[in-house]
């Protein structure tokens, strides 16, 4: 199915994505606690600072400011009956960046996990949560979004809710899980799992993949995982800006421009053609990706004893799969988003 993101993304034969929207966020003085989508509407000139960040440092794509957008999320601000007009407007406001840009850029429209857990386990029942998904991306295709873009999931009865949703909205969609559990998603999915499911659904994502999770380390060797199952489904890799540090009572990424410059490369080395960045991913980390994505050609997949010597150790011994090894490959070749 042709879309602005498949056209885009097979004229370039790469994309990059964008970084963190709550580092830079709290940058601009957002306060910890505060819904970051209200800002949508109480200071829609830093959330268009924000978008213009990205496009100005060469991001194909950029994500809307609404990660949070739901019913669940916003009842916490007492804003739960602001949904649909807290995702519009964050699209409307991303539209205007994209459409100024001079050059093709996507919008996507992030949408987050509700914050509660599903049943079995949890109370939140399916219907109701595909309805929360329908309303953000109801809300983010009216306010103009090129796709959605679920992100940061673990649980795999979540991401069906949502591919639900996204297609109650007739929005074509992305989705992206978090490996943040010893190679595993918090509800335990693996890098192989992952690629069973997504292609196992109906109405499934045009790409998918990991976003966030531990370091950018982990998140490469998530990707491997991805790559070893062959998926025909584009590989999305969001990885942090390295790892965080707790310094004068707020969290600091030590991932500095030139490490996240040589995580692109590797990332597409991996098999992942949607690179971008997460916590803690600035404009400068983006212009360092850029510059190191369009001055390198595609190389071997990497060893994982050399994404270690290049990006760092790993978290965990094991990537979540198998009896705890590395991911079988025949041949060489991751509460709040950033």
């Amino acid at each position: 199915m042709s879309n602005a993101l498949t056209d885009l993304l097979a004229e370039k034969g790469y994309l990059l994505a964008d970084g963190a929207t709550g580092t830079n966020l709290f940058n601009m003085g957002l306060m910890s606690g505060d819904a970051p989508e209200m800002w949508n509407v109480e200071e829609p000139e830093k959330i268009i600072k924000l978008y213009r960040g990205a496009v100005d440092s060469g991001s194909d794509l950029f994500l809307t400011n609404s990660f949070g957008a739901n019913a669940s999320r916003l009842k916490l601000h007492g804003a739960q009956d602001r949904v649909h007009e807290l995702a519009r407007v964050s699209a409307e406001l991303a539209r205007e960046v994209a459409d100024t840009a001079g050059r093709k850029v996507i919008v996507a429209g992030s949408v987050g996990p509700t914050g509660d857990i599903m049943e079995p386990v949890g109370t939140l029942s399916h219907a109701a949560a595909v309805e929360m998904f329908h309303e953000a991306a109801d809300g983010l295709k009216t306010g103009g979004v090129d796709i959605g873009w679920l992100e940061t999931i673990s649980a795999p009865e979540e991401y069906k809710a949502a591919a639900e949703g996204f297609a109650r909205a007739g929005l074509p969609w992305c989705g992206t899980m978090s490996f943040d559990t010893a190679g595993r998603t918090m509800m335990g999915v693996t890098s192989e799992g992952m690629v069973d499911m997504v292609e196992g659904l109906d109405d499934g994502p045009l790409a998918f993949g990991a976003n966030c999770g531990t370091g950018a380390s982990d998140l490469l060797r998530t990707v491997l995982g991805f790559a070893s199952k062959n998926p025909a489904l584009p590989i999305i890799s969001k990885g942090n800006a390295g790892i965080p540090k707790y310094k004068d009572g707020h969290i600091h990424y030590d991932g500095t421009p030139e490490l996240m410059g040589k995580y692109a490369v590797m990332a597409r080395d991996c098999g992942a053609t949607i690179i971008g960045g997460c916590c803690g991913t600035m404009p400068e980390h983006l212009v360092a990706m850029r510059a190191a994505l369009d001055s390198q050609p595609k190389g071997p997949a990497p060893t994982l004893e050399e994404i270690v010597s290049v990006l760092g150790p790993f978290s965990s011994d094991s990537d979540g799969t198998g009896d705890g090894g590395a991911p079988k490959r025949e041949r060489r070749g991751g509460r709040r988003r950033g």
